[in-house]
């Protein structure tokens, strides 16, 4: 696994830390998390967007609500 340098203000990376420690994690898996996320993101995108694609004209809803039927409470 290659190594990085990041350079960030001292209390944001404090900050961080100490979420990092709250959620039972280090600060260095929550990057690799985000580093994984940030990579696939286009992708995970193009994904939903076939889903959608697929999904468009086979789903219906139900009768469409009057303006009254809306504002009923």
């Amino acid at each position: 696994m290659n190594k990085i340098t990041l350079s960030a203000d001292e209390n944001l990376l404090a900050a961080a830390h100490r979420r990092a420690a709250a959620e039972r994690t280090t600060l260095n898996a929550q990057f690799r998390r985000w580093l994984s996320d940030y990579v696939n993101r286009e992708q995970q995108a193009a994904e939903a967007a076939a889903v959608m694609r697929e999904l468009q004209g086979k789903l219906r809803t139900g009768h469409k609500l009057s303006r009254d039927e809306m504002n009923d409470r």
